[in-house]
């Protein structure tokens, strides 16, 4: 029996496809690692903020406000640091859905929500509500520029995550995932009655709108993990 020999050049090629694909492979997962990471990581550290700082009452403050008093550095890396990791992710999506419907604006918009939260770690709310001490009891008589910027910041990256979770709520939809679809459906929805139950000055205002931004953030990242084991 004759041994087949293979070109040097093809064997070359093929080596190179398998390296490529392989590495390619490798990166979408660590970039998916990041959008998995972002909102457990984000949600565990407010929460737990939330819980330990004096004066912070849930219900009556948002968790943007953790940016303000001598601990306020926590929040403002917490923002930073989950909003690079879901800008990151964002990427991570954008390779593992390629091709599919609405594989193109899902990820752009949780890279838009990932930028406003960088934006709004950045640009620090006022104090207000009574946080922390000294803070006045009910909002600031004028907001600062900062604390428009955060204000804008926050809008942006909530309209993005709540468009991300209905355009991801479709692309499962038109796959036949009835149940990812209905629950990136409930997820957008729980942001959007959220933050309006928050904007219109609702009893609780700042609980529903954290339970509906943790809900939605939290379904990007199941999504990011369901992609990461399909490769």
């Amino acid at each position: 029996m004759t041994a087949v020999q293979i070109p040097s050049s093809s064997a070359t090629s093929a080596t190179t496809a398998a390296t490529t694909g392989g590495t390619t492979a490798a990166g979408t997962r660590s970039l998916l690692t990041c959008a998995i990471v972002a909102a457990p990581l984000w949600t565990a550290v407010s929460l737990a903020q939330a819980a330990t700082r004096e004066g912070f009452d849930l219900t009556r403050h948002p968790l943007s406000a953790l940016s303000n008093g001598s601990l306020g550095w926590l929040q403002i890396t917490n923002f930073l640091l989950a909003g690079v990791l879901t800008v990151a992710g964002a990427s991570g999506l954008r390779r593992a859905m390629r091709g599919t419907h609405g594989g193109t604006w899902a990820p752009r918009l949780v890279r838009v929500s990932g930028l406003g939260m960088i934006a709004a770690g950045i640009l620090v709310m006022d104090p207000g509500g009574g946080f922390p001490a000294g803070a006045p009891h009910g909002m600031p008589a004028e907001l600062s520029w900062h604390g428009y910027g955060h204000l804008a910041a926050g809008s942006i990256s909530f309209t993005a995550l709540i468009a991300a979770c209905y355009v991801l709520g479709r692309h499962f939809g038109r796959a036949g995932h009835r149940g990812h679809a209905a629950a990136s459906y409930v997820a957008g929805t729980a942001l959007l009655a959220g933050n309006g139950w928050a904007m219109s000055g609702g009893t609780a205002g700042s609980l529903t709108l954290a339970a509906g931004a943790v809900t939605a953030m939290l379904w990007v990242s199941a999504v990011a993990a369901r992609y990461h084991r399909g490769l």
